[in-house]
């Protein structure tokens, strides 16, 4: 008769039969055995018949409260502009615009606008989770919803025990074997002298790693238009999300990464893979010198034989339905910029990493507790500084290309505003717009853009 510990051993065994036979092998081959395919496509059932559930229950109990709208400001399609809108206020008045003359009721566009942006301006609303149309089995869009029938709360309990006591355990040990895979298998390499075979056994080693980490999430990724997938001494640029972006680039090609030289587990990391391949990392004070950064960004293009430098513009994650602000730097030291547009399904997970309300650690449990993450990637053709474009229209085109790509919205804003106050050049934007139609002078060329 076996005992407890046999028993225990025997399911460890077992365990580790299913996580090395059905995910880590077909993961190191880049191959799926379709049941991540099969995972989601009953997951999307369920959601759909909670959907009607709770639409149903609706109905049926007037006090069950309604899912929020995305916003609380009703706003136009097609925003006017500053001169359109005061032009409607003095629709009244003899005087028009063309006349110079200054009106009192031009007070109440700057009034409207002014409370529009208290209770919802386009800033802050980007770092806070998007909004759902209807409720996905998870805590972050529950509205008491699976109280309106059994049926619901036993489908919603069940939810619970898979994704933590079924999903959580296995994302967990998939985790833990590919970061461990990753620091092994890059100082292994990097004792390597350097040649052809070093580089493809890093390669090998990176992207196997990164790919069991994305079965650990129940990673499911679209990638399209794969002709223009970034090439060696290039820049591949791409809007923020999630500190995940990186591995679900890495699954489909390896990157030189960028960044702040960290300690704790993170120095490990990073030092194991700088021994196999040439990553850019910087020193805290360096970081501060934007030309020896140019400088070290520059010497690595140069080299068509690495690979090519992955860097997100924005400087920060926004909530997975906008493109904010690119930096210019990374335009500025020439080359051939890849851009890249990625785009999450909410209805799975929320990728987004708000890192004003949670650190890292609860960040990747919430990851590991949502059902999956299904995302799209989109590689654009490549694109080049024009003659006479500075680096900030070349920076904003790229930005407005992956936006209408990716099916986000475009705004001009720094993501750094979370953070900062508003910089006087926005204020004096408005107040030179409103003064060249007061004097009759065309507000396009006295105004003058974000800095």
């Amino acid at each position: 008769m076996l005992g407890g510990w046999d028993i225990a051993f025997l399911l460890l065994q077992l365990w580790v039969s299913i996580v090395a036979g059905l995910i880590l092998l077909p993961a190191m081959f880049g191959v799926s055995l379709g049941f991540t395919d099969i995972y989601i496509k009953g997951l999307l059932k369920t959601l759909e018949w909670a959907t009607l559930r709770i639409q149903r229950g609706q109905k049926e109990k007037p006090n069950v409260p309604q899912q929020l709208a995305n916003g609380i400001i009703e706003k136009e399609d097609s925003p006017t502009s500053m001169e359109e809108e005061i032009g409607e206020l003095r629709r009244s008045h003899p005087k028009n615009l063309a006349e110079g003359n200054f009106t009192l009721c031009d007070a109440f566009y700057f009034c409207k606008k002014g409370i529009e942006n208290i209770v919802e301006d386009q800033v802050t609303q980007r770092f806070s989770s998007e909004e759902l149309a209807s409720w996905n089995l998870l805590t972050r869009t529950n509205n008491n919803f699976r109280y309106i029938s059994v049926r619901l709360t036993i489908i919603w309990g069940l939810g619970v025990f898979i994704r933590y006591c079924v999903l959580l355990p296995l994302r967990i040990t998939l985790a833990v074997i590919g970061l461990s895979w990753l620091v092994t298998g890059t100082t292994l390499v990097g004792l390597l002298p350097g040649c052809r075979m070093k580089n493809w056994l890093s390669d090998l080693v990176h992207i196997t790693c990164y790919r069991i980490c994305a079965r650990g999430l129940s990673a499911t990724i679209h990638y399209h238009n794969k002709e223009n997938r970034p090439k060696k001494g290039g820049i591949c640029v791409a809007n923020h999300t999630s500190p995940i972006d990186i591995v679900i680039l890495a699954n489909d090609g390896c990157y030189a990464m960028v960044g702040q030289i960290h300690g704790g587990l993170m120095g490990v990391i990073q030092r194991s893979m700088v021994r196999s391949c040439p990553h850019v990392w910087f020193e805290r004070s360096e970081m501060k010198d934007r030309h020896a950064v140019a400088k070290r960004l520059q010497d690595h293009i140069a080299d068509k034989t690495k690979l090519p430098i992955l860097i997100f513009p924005e400087g920060t994650c926004i909530n997975n339905t906008s493109v904010m602000m690119f930096k210019k730097g990374s335009f500025e030291i020439g080359g051939t910029i890849y851009p890249v547009a990625i785009k999450y399904d909410p209805r799975f997970g929320d990728a987004f990493w708000n890192s004003a309300k949670y650190n890292m650690v609860s960040y990747i449990l919430r990851m590991m507790t949502s059902w999956a993450i299904v995302c799209n990637v989109w590689y654009l053709p490549p694109m080049t500084l024009q003659d006479g474009e500075d680096a900030v229209h070349f920076a904003n085109r790229v930005k407005s290309a992956i936006a209408n790509q990716g099916g986000l919205v475009d705004l001009s804003w720094d993501g750094g505003l979370k953070r900062e106050k508003v910089k006087e050049s926005f204020k004096e934007e408005q107040q030179k717009m409103y003064s060249s139609m007061i004097v009759g002078l065309d507000c396009h060329e006295t105004s003058v853009g974000p800095a």
